[in-house]
């Protein structure tokens, strides 16, 4: 047996040579937890004792790795189950007893034959992947480069139609002036007395409208100038959609996945659980309606969806100025009362904006040290937020879209300002536990904001308090019949109030 090693392997020596000058090693005993060179390991190698009970490996470092942490035997089999070298102990007595268990040889065979199978899988993928990839990337290129260009050309219509119209309504100006000021060079040049004082009116006049003419005003008042404009919004409309197109195909190329980009909102509806006097649900179920006759009125509802999203749930609202409302997560069995059980919410009542959370506590009953009891305690805060001036008050918001992460334990409340922009609320952080969560809206309308008995509230938004001869507002009085200033019959049928819709 020859003493060459391969020079790009690190070098292992003998532990059985002495001195210095110290031979490689050949092969490493297990069981002895030596190295040895081709001559100390001939004893290994003719005892058939030793050949059959001490398992040769590669030369390699031995560092305590070689015996099993728990039980100081000699690591001999390989649990494909939990990926890890055990001893006859582990295998036999230990929690790896039903495992499925290979000696090292066997384990290292079958484990190369895998990755060969896994490695020659990667590389037909990665080959049938290389074309695929190159359409994706021509496919995404030329979407971006199509909607980008779309925008380009839009804006450079926009500023070339509102530049052209400007420069020509300028220009006319301009030539205005230069006229005015032919006529009143030829005055100065009339030495005529009497044809001067005839002209002199006239210039008089010129010289009056040329000094009121400005030059950077823009398009002069009168058809041409509402025209454009009107065209100028149709346009603007037009690019504000082409944006949008680009943005979208934007965060699909950055990030497929995200939220914004699915139609979150489309399949979810409104599932009633309370529905107060004077209300109603649309057809499609996603939005609340009330009229305006009713008094205090309350209703619950339950956000549902026909579609099944793992981890993360997102509903947008947009809800009336004119109610109370709730909006988060609370026990699907303590619905009618959610603060009866754990809820995560944002609350606005007023001009008010709080959140309710809560905290669970496990306690150990006296009676029984095997059994546990959970507590829950819900709590409400006021959102603030701090600028120059110290705390501030949030803002009562009109739209407001949440995002529920399950798998983060988070809650999060934003404003919606727009398709692509919003501000935070507040996050809330829930506890671990294995309650059964659903989303949910709770709307309130007090009595004293419509009250059928005492008020009448137009559609134009003036109330008017009711009397035996009529209706009143401030201190002038409405005989039966009259009309509102919008023209609207007083006391005649109350109209109906959007308070809830799903976006």
């Amino acid at each position: 047996m020859s003493d060459n090693i391969p020079k790009d392997l690190q070098v292992v020596l003998c532990d059985m040579c002495l001195g210095e000058d110290r031979n490689p090693a050949r092969k490493t005993c297990m069981k002895c937890e030596i190295s040895m060179c081709v001559h100390h390991l001939q004893a290994h190698l003719t005892t058939p004792v030793l050949l059959q009970t001490h398992p040769l490996t590669e030369p390699m470092a031995l560092c305590g790795t070689c015996k099993c942490s728990h039980h100081g035997k000699l690591l001999e089999y390989f649990c494909l189950d939990d990926m890890t070298s055990v001893c006859v102990s582990c295998a036999i007595e230990d929690q790896h007893r039903l495992h499925n268990m290979k000696t090292f040889t066997t384990a290292h065979k079958e484990l190369s034959e895998k990755l060969n199978a896994e490695h020659q899988a990667l590389l037909e993928r990665t080959e049938a992947e290389d074309v695929s990839l190159e359409k994706w990337e021509k496919s995404e290129g030329e979407k971006l480069g199509a909607c980008s260009l779309r925008l380009i050309q839009a804006v450079s219509d926009l500023r070339d139609t509102a530049l052209t119209r400007v420069q020509a309504s300028v220009s006319a100006r301009m030539v205005a002036i230069k006229t005015r000021k032919s006529s009143m060079q030829a005055a100065q040049k009339e030495k005529d007395t009497f044809k001067f004082l005839q002209m002199y009116s006239q210039v008089y006049q010129d010289v009056e409208k040329a000094k009121a003419v400005d030059l950077r005003r823009g398009l002069e008042p009168g058809s041409e100038r509402d025209t454009l404009l009107q065209e100028i919004r149709r346009d603007s409309e037009k690019m504000v959609d082409q944006t949008n197109q680009f943005w979208s195909s934007m965060l699909a190329l950055i990030d497929p996945e995200n939220p914004e980009l699915n139609s979150a909102g489309s399949d979810l509806t409104l599932d009633p659980q309370m529905l107060g006097a004077g209300m109603s649900l649309s057809r499609n179920n996603r939005t609340v309606f009330q009229n305006t006759g009713t008094g205090k009125c309350d209703a619950l509802f339950l956000i549902s969806s026909n579609q099944t999203t793992e981890n993360i749930q997102r509903w947008t609202v947009t809800l009336s100025e004119n109610c109370d409302w709730v909006t988060g997560l609370c026990e699907k069995k303590n619905v009618r009362n959610v603060q009866d059980g754990p809820v995560y919410a944002l609350c606005c009542r007023g001009d008010e904006v709080s959140f309710l959370s809560t905290d669970c506590e496990t306690k150990q009953q006296k009676s029984d040290k095997l059994n546990t009891e959970q507590h829950h305690e819900v709590y409400s805060a006021l959102i603030s937020y701090k600028d120059e001036n110290g705390d501030k008050a949030v803002q009562r918001p009109e739209t407001v879209e949440v995002f529920w992460d399950a798998a983060a334990s988070s809650l999060a409340f934003f404003i919606r300002l727009g398709k692509y922009l919003r501000e935070e609320i507040v996050t809330i952080k829930m506890s671990t536990n294995n309650w059964d969560l659903v989303p949910f809206i709770s709307l309130s309308k007090e009595s004293g904001q419509n009250t059928a008995q005492q008020q009448w509230q137009c559609s134009c938004g003036l109330v008017y308090g009711k009397t035996l001869n009529g209706h009143t507002i401030g201190r002038r009085m409405y005989p039966q019949p009259s009309n509102c200033s919008c023209g609207a019959i007083i006391g005649g049928p109350s109209h109906t109030d959007v308070l809830c819709e799903l976006q």
